[in-house]
């Protein structure tokens, strides 16, 4: 059932010895980013408490091993409902309405599926030059790089951006710019991130390789082998999106072809591996509400996987996290050194101390909870808005009808009982550490059609605010 596709992994496996490679001082990483894969789309629940948090059916072996020999976390979330800010906050630790990338890329209008007044706000398409990545950093301290796959921040190569190998500055249609890239650009990544792993091993060269997903939901994205064996499985069962599984087992499979190769050269257990997705899944993300594009937690709550030396196994972690923190915790588990000024240049924290084995080290936020700012028309019924996360509170303005929401996620996973009302005083706590943080980013604020500002901070807030500092290479 699975043959084209074994022989297909067996071309490429077959290439994969490596004699005499030296070992590197550091250690390898690969950085894995799903397309739309949100908290339950792996067959492993995230949240081991919660059996709702795997998908229902699903087969995903591989990143269930990066699950069960490494750390998951449990209250981790996207930069952003949309692809491209996430993308961006991924590779700059950055939060992207700092970088005025709060939609998704190519310059392209906002792709309202509800109508709103809310002006469009300034947004940028191309990552900045000025803007350091991570890749730009590894490279400084001695890292082969290489990205594969979708790129979708920005028409400027990914060769500017600190990687010595990519395949372009892609967005959803892939190299060739066709309406559906999988499964050939899910296979191609992988034969070219093995022919990556196995020059720079062979180089006795620290590698870091990104290997990032296209989109696919239908039937014509998916392997015939792999949506064979998924409908063989499934049977009547969740008919609606038996090809969208198809599409997550195939782009399983090619991680484990990644894995196998590093497994017979011998590096696997010197390689820090990471999985995470840019946004949920569009439609439903049990236990929580929305999807894709929506300020609900379906839109934000996704996977983060780390297995590697020195990080804990089977280990699940509670602490709030989000992508603004994959960036300093991978510098810091490689031991790439950032000068104690230039921490403030991150929006996130490294997660380092929750990762190590022992698990005794100190963890210290910054800044307290995560912004979203996502000021855009798109597929949430209420419209534009900005969320703010702070443990398990969450507060939501609604731009248009500036209206504050509050809801506390433990008791309350679907935001279903708006608690603002009852609890005035906390909503002003918050909505004050929320604007404080929008003015020290210099975040866009918008505007109604007639031209009133929906959210505009407070004077104290503008007064405290900072603005934002200009980044600098992070050196080895």
């Amino acid at each position: 059932m699975r043959q084209r596709f074994v022989c297909w992994a067996a071309g490429i496996l077959s290439v994969l010895t490596v004699v005499g490679a030296e070992d590197p001082k550091r250690p390898n990483i690969v950085l894995l980013i799903g397309e739309a894969q949100g908290w339950s789309s792996l067959s492993r629940p995230m949240d081991p408490g919660d059996p709702s948090s795997g998908g229902v059916g699903i087969f995903t072996p591989h990143l269930d091993r990066l699950a069960s020999e490494g750390t998951r976390f449990t209250r981790f979330r996207a930069a952003s409902p949309r692809c491209t800010p996430t993308r961006v906050a991924l590779l700059t630790g950055r939060n992207p309405a700092r970088l005025h990338m709060t939609f998704v890329g190519e310059g392209r209008r906002d792709m309202a599926e509800i109508p709103s007044r809310v002006r469009p706000v300034r947004t940028i398409s191309d990552l900045p030059l000025s803007e350091n990545t991570l890749a730009e950093s590894l490279r400084n301290a001695g890292y082969r790089t290489a990205h594969f796959g979708k790129w979708h921040m920005g028409r400027t190569d990914p060769s500017h951006h600190g990687f010595d190998e990519s395949t372009g500055p892609t967005s959803n249609g892939g190299p060739e710019e066709v309406a559906n890239p999988n499964p050939k650009q899910a296979q191609e990544s992988a034969r070219l991130g093995v022919e990556f792993i196995r020059k720079c091993l062979a180089e006795g060269r620290p590698f870091f390789l990104q290997v990032a997903q296209y989109a696919g939901r239908s039937a014509l994205d998916a392997t015939p082998e792999g949506l064979s064996e998924v409908r063989r499985r499934m049977g009547q069962r969740n008919l609606p999106n038996q090809a969208s599984m198809a599409v997550a087992e195939d782009a399983d499979r090619t991680y484990g072809l990644l894995f196998r190769c590093l497994e017979e050269a011998g590096a696997m257990d010197r390689t820090i591996v990471v999985y995470t997705s840019d946004h949920g899944a569009p439609g439903r993300n049990p236990p929580w509400s929305s999807g894709k594009g929506t300020l609900g937690e379906g839109g934000l709550r996704v996977p983060l996987l780390v297995r590697g030396p020195g990080i804990r196994a089977g280990h699940v972690e509670a602490t709030p996290a989000s992508s603004m923190d994959v960036a300093p915790t991978i510098l810091e588990l490689v031991g790439v050194k950032v000068p104690a000024g230039d921490r403030n240049l991150f929006d996130g924290d490294s997660l380092a101390p929750l990762l190590r084995k022992g698990g005794a080290e100190p963890f210290h936020r910054r800044r307290e909870g995560q912004v979203v700012h996502f000021p855009h028309a798109d597929k949430d019924s209420e419209g534009p808005g900005t969320a703010f996360v702070l443990g398990d509170e969450k507060l939501i303005h609604r731009l248009e009808k500036d209206r504050w929401q509050l809801y506390d996620l433990a008791s309350d996973p679907r935001e279903v009982r708006d608690l603002g009302p009852d609890r005035p005083a906390r909503v002003a706590q918050l909505r004050a550490m929320l604007e404080e943080r929008l003015v020290e980013m210099g975040a866009e604020i918008p505007v109604l059609d007639d031209g009133t500002p929906p959210a505009r901070p407070s004077a104290a807030a503008r007064r405290r605010g900072s603005p934002p500092a200009r980044r600098r290479a992070v050196q080895p």
